[in-house]
């Protein structure tokens, strides 16, 4: 048996959702588009950490640009479900834009 540790993304409405701490990435970076959810504060409630305040950045992954400018959108939410809801929002409108092109 083998000790490597093999793991899957977690995918949400079809599109993977990677976490590291308090930032979790919503989409595929080969899209033009992705989105960037950073968990600003917690409350402690029934002894889990709930995000209480979540900004949402919809970001162009094109490397070609400066990271400012890869900022196309900027929100903030006060839980990570509603924060979740509006970056699908965003991703599919900008994707869907852009395959128009």
């Amino acid at each position: 048996m083998s000790n490597t540790k093999t793991t899957f993304p977690l995918y949400y409405r079809g599109k993977p959702l990677v976490r590291n701490n308090d930032t979790i990435f919503f989409g595929d970076m080969k899209d033009p588009y992705v989105i960037k959810l950073q968990i600003k504060s917690k409350e402690n409630s029934n002894n889990l950490d709930c995000a209480n305040k979540v900004t949402i950045q919809l970001l162009s992954t094109d490397t070609e640009i400066s990271a400012r400018k890869q900022i196309i959108k900027t929100g903030e939410k006060e839980n990570l479900a509603v924060a979740l809801d509006l970056a699908v929002a965003w991703l599919e409108r900008e994707l869907a834009k852009s395959s128009e092109k």
